[in-house]
């Protein structure tokens, strides 16, 4: 008698995902509105979930926690974590500071839902062709793969894990709650006195000297800073150094004597004043790296279907074509109903084109133009996030926006909402292929993963759109500041202020910065496509070049010590590093990031009393 099938789609599977994915969604609102930044916690979730159903089954408490039905779980909690694609730390936020429309939490929660359920759809139309017609690699997928099956072959390690990634997480938020609740935690930065000489003209107001710590330039006692910084490696956190350097501490003197930038006077902090002038060469330069970047790896996605087509490429596993189309037949792991997919097209594309038109007053023909975009960007999304892991957002925005520009001109709202439609969509497609190409390594169920990604997107909807509004109750006066950068919101604002008034809303002496750093963004991609891999790292990155300067200093440096740190542990202790460096940073930030969430709940509620 053959063995009972491995459980895949169970309720727990879904309660535990909902859950963990309800805790970890808020951490990526609230990186991504604070240093710009998210993290995918795939493997957060299946290490938290392991530890807690396997303890459990230690003790007669619960049947064992597989591996499938792990699966289910961090699909779930991962597309919970991902639901800031669809709009909540870029074009929602950037509406309101132009045009002060909020949205009620209902309101915000259903639209942000419809966007991500137009992404599922999204990724089941490109899945096969891009998951086996042509086999992307999607590293992160792999990763979390990899990841799982590790765990379970090596359960004593992987509870080591767990108990790093939870008191990395504890240390994180605790010092995070002492500073804001007990006693505040002093800032390092250089003595007061080092700075620059303030120039006539702002001596005249009087400010005799401007300080490199009043500019930001200074470290803070923040554990998820160093974390991210051991993420997202040396060479991002050597670009943001380098804008910080040139941006922080070599242009606000000049901007100062020439009268481009004004001081800080008034209540004003030096970060706001510079930020006005410094945001545009920032924007211009990650816009341009990006949009390089995305058109270089089309070319050489293009160059390597035409060299297929030509029989370059010799399939060097007969079998596997075999192997997925049996997966995909009817009664297969892979197998899911034409029926279904076009009663889940049909529903997405209804409920996206209503929702423009009844929250956003968005003409039925653009939200129709906008939903049939977003399929068109979802293969472009797929492509580049399945070659690069990286899933172009910021880039697809961009196009969106221009695209709508011409479509309506002037119309801040509809070009910043259906670029909403079609980036987040496209996005959140990207991020859900990860999640298939994994199931699809281990031999999971398209069909749960498909019922866990709607799962996680309404438990991401619900908790994501509750920490926003929790997190930034006035958004005309928190965002843009030196506690909330929201880079993003920035560039979308900026974005879709020039498309709407023209370059009259660029600050005086913009012009030849804009140009200079647009030619230094399409400099940088090239170098960085164009070189040898081995060359690639020395090449600073054009995004995290411009993001140093819409980001205050200390964030910045922060990440680069974090960079560094991680840089000295690969090369001392290399095999302890592979094992626990990723885990720990990923407790680091998500510790803190629940305690910041937990701050402004409580705070939510005093101001309530």
């Amino acid at each position: 008698m053959a063995p009972a099938p491995e459980r895949q789609l169970t309720v727990r599977a879904i309660v535990t995902g909902f859950v963990l994915g309800a805790l970890l969604a808020p951490c990526n609102i609230y990186t991504g509105l604070r240093i710009g930044f998210s993290f995918n916690m795939s493997i957060a979730a299946a290490l938290l979930s392991y530890a807690w159903w396997n303890g459990l089954h230690r003790f007669g408490a619960a049947k064992h926690w597989g591996l499938l039905e792990n699966n289910i779980n961090q699909t779930a909690a991962s597309s919970a974590a991902s639901i800031l694609s669809a709009g909540l730390v870029a074009p929602i936020p950037a509406l309101t500071l132009i045009t002060g429309h909020e949205m009620s939490y209902p309101v915000l929660a259903l639209w942000v839902f419809t966007v991500s359920f137009a992404g599922i759809a999204c990724a089941l139309a490109v899945r096969r062709q891009m998951l086996e017609r042509e086999g992307l690699p999607f590293p992160n997928g792999v990763a979390t793969a990899e990841t799982i099956t590790e765990i379970y072959a090596r359960g004593r390690e992987a509870a080591s894990r767990v108990r790093a990634l939870l008191g990395a997480g504890v240390l994180s938020g605790g010092i995070f709650l002492y500073g804001a609740f007990i006693k505040t935690l002093p800032n390092l930065g250089p003595p007061a006195n080092w700075g620059f000489k303030a120039p006539a003209n702002v001596a005249a107001q009087g400010v005799e000297r401007v300080s490199w710590r009043a500019l930001g330039v200074e470290l803070q006692p923040s554990l998820l800073l160093l974390g991210f910084g051991a993420i997202v490696g040396p060479r991002v956190g050597v670009s943001l150094l380098l804008g910080t350097l040139i941006a922080w501490m070599a242009l606000p003197e000049q901007l100062l004597a020439r009268g481009w930038a004004q001081p800080a006077l008034g209540g004003l902090s030096w970060y706001e004043v510079m930020l006005e002038w410094l945001l545009w060469p920032g924007v211009s330069l990650m816009v341009a790296g990006a949009l390089t970047s995305f058109a270089l790896s089309m070319v050489k996605i293009f160059k390597a279907k035409l060299a297929r087509r030509r029989g370059r490429y010799v399939d060097t596993d007969p079998e596997t074509s075999a192997a997925d189309e049996a997966a995909n037949a009817p009664g297969g792991a892979r197998y899911f109903s034409k029926k279904w997919f076009m009663v889940m097209v049909a529903v997405a594309f209804v409920s996206c084109v209503v929702a423009q038109q009844w929250i956003f007053n968005i003409p039925l023909w653009l939200g129709t133009v906008a939903f049939g975009l977003s399929f068109l960007l979802a293969v472009v999304a797929a492509r580049v996030s399945g070659e690069t892991g990286i899933p172009p957002i910021g880039a697809l925005g961009k196009i969106t926006q221009v695209t709508f520009g011409f479509l309506s001109p002037a119309n801040t709202t509809v070009n910043l909402m259906t670029a909403n439609v079609t980036g987040g969509a496209a996005g959140q497609c990207s991020d859900l292929l990860h999640d298939l190409k994994t199931g699809k390594l281990i031999g999971a169920s398209l069909r749960a993963q498909i019922v866990a990604q709607m799962f996680g997107i309404l438990a991401g909807s619900l908790a994501g759109c509750a920490a926003y509004l929790i997190l930034i109750p006035n958004p005309q006066e928190m965002l843009l500041t030196e506690d909330w950068p929201a880079p993003a919101v920035a560039t979308w604002k900026a974005v879709a202020e020039v498309l709407a008034e023209g370059l009259d809303t660029i600050p005086d002496g913009c012009g030849p910065a804009v140009v200079v750093a647009v030619v230094i963004g399409v400099v940088l991609a090239c170098l960085e496509s164009l070189l040898p891999p081995r060359h690639r790292h020395w090449v600073p990155s054009a995004s995290s070049l411009g993001f140093a300067f819409i980001i205050p200093p200390f964030i910045s440096l922060g990440i680069f010590i974090g960079s560094m740190l991680r840089v000295i542990a690969e090369r001392f202790w290399k095999h302890w590093s592979a094992k626990y460096l990723i885990v720990l940073a990923a407790g680091l930030v998500a510790g803190e990031s629940l305690a910041g969430v937990v701050q402004a709940v409580i705070s939510f509620f005093k101001a309530g009393l």
